[in-house]
């Protein structure tokens, strides 16, 4: 059977007001951690001014409350296109998370000789919003 090292990575751009994100969030991710359905692998604050200009701060710090597995995973060509997404004035936080529970699957899948052709993530507001009307109709 594979054996992956890795499972598979998504990476998240969590918009927040001020200078960082709430410690509800930090403990979201670190519940999330501990339950053994993620790893967080890297995390990067992007602040853009209101003139447009970008500042991007690489969390490698002992102190900061999440255990980061991979810093560096997501790479500068990954910063600037998210860093696009970011309103003038506004900051957020740039997240790897390796999907812990899916390693097996991928390790299956690649193990039986089949290839995974293409993933796609429904975001859950949209997800909600259409079982919603589907109920209303």
């Amino acid at each position: 059977m594979a054996e992956f090292r890795y499972g598979p990575v998504e990476l998240y751009l969590v918009g927040f007001e001020g200078e960082a994100p709430s410690p509800d969030t930090l403990q979201a991710l670190g519940d999330l951690a501990e339950s053994g359905l993620i790893r967080v692998l890297d995390f990067v604050l992007i602040s853009k001014s209101d003139d447009g200009d970008i500042t991007v701060i690489e969390i490698e710090d002992e102190d900061f409350p999440l255990d980061l597995y991979e810093v560096g995973i997501a790479g500068e060509e990954d910063i600037e296109e998210f860093a696009e997404l970011i309103e003038p004035g506004g900051s957020a936080a740039l997240i790897a998370l390796e999907l812990l529970y899916a390693r097996k699957l991928a390790e299956s899948v690649a193990a039986s000789g089949a290839v995974v052709l293409s993933a796609e993530r429904i975001p859950a507001p949209i997800v909600n919003a259409v079982m919603d009307a589907a109920e209303e109709a």
